[in-house]
């Protein structure tokens, strides 16, 4: 069944412009299939057809990759340093895990209060044998940083999200939240000091749905 959704994969990242070697298509193949099969047992989605999973999870992920990778290439750091990232209610890994398969520059821990998801993570990172990719089962209240990129997809509110999240975010890091429509409501009940410097728009492959990222920073 897998290897049947390959092409339309293949098809989405040419589409996005992402330039991904046969090896990280491989492991979003893998990660697809380690998805499925735990979701049976651990209900990590919602989504349970393989297609759907494609569509509406791997490709809504990786049409943020180019975005974060832009973002990355511009930060200084020292050569080999990982940039850390944070995706907070990170569920079955979306996008944590696609973010650390395609982005081999960026050290990914993904979060989420559910014990059983966070394992999920940690069981990706081994099968995958992806040494830059960590699940942790935690609130994200209880988390410091500093993580320069603190991403989320429909998450929580922009408002909960950023007040969870501030103590891990590094001085200069930035929010990065995956959203559907503007949220134009949830941007204008944000608190002075978080300071909104971008709202992108995203178009998903195969996914007739608004998407957009919400980039912020704190004032």
């Amino acid at each position: 069944m897998s290897a049947a959704l390959r092409p339309t994969l293949e098809q989405g990242i040419a589409t996005l412009g992402l330039e991904l070697s046969a090896a990280q298509v491989d492991l979003l193949m893998q990660f697809l299939a380690l998805l499925q099969k735990w979701n049976k047992v651990y209900n990590l989605t919602a989504v349970r057809d393989p297609q759907e999973m494609l569509t509406h999870h791997l490709l809504d992920s990786l049409a943020a990759v180019a975005p974060l990778q832009r973002h990355v290439r511009g930060l200084p750091r020292a050569e080999g340093a990982l940039v850390p990232l944070l995706d907070v209610g990170s569920g079955g890994g979306l996008p944590g895990v696609v973010f650390a398969i395609c982005c081999p520059e960026v050290d990914v821990s993904c979060v989420d209060t559910v014990a059983k998801k966070a394992a999920f993570i940690q069981q990706a990172a081994a099968s995958l044998r992806l040494r830059n990719l960590h699940g942790i089962h935690a609130r994200v209240e209880s988390l410091t940083g500093p993580y320069a990129v603190v991403s989320c997809r429909a998450f929580a509110s922009l408002p909960d999200f950023t007040s969870w999240s501030r103590p891990a975010l590094a001085a200069d890091g930035i929010w990065f939240a995956m959203k559907g429509k503007h949220p134009a409501e949830e941007i204008a009940a944000l608190p002075a000091d978080v300071h909104v410097f971008h709202v992108e728009q995203l178009q998903v492959p195969a996914l007739d749905a608004e998407r957009c990222i919400v980039w912020m920073r704190q004032a």
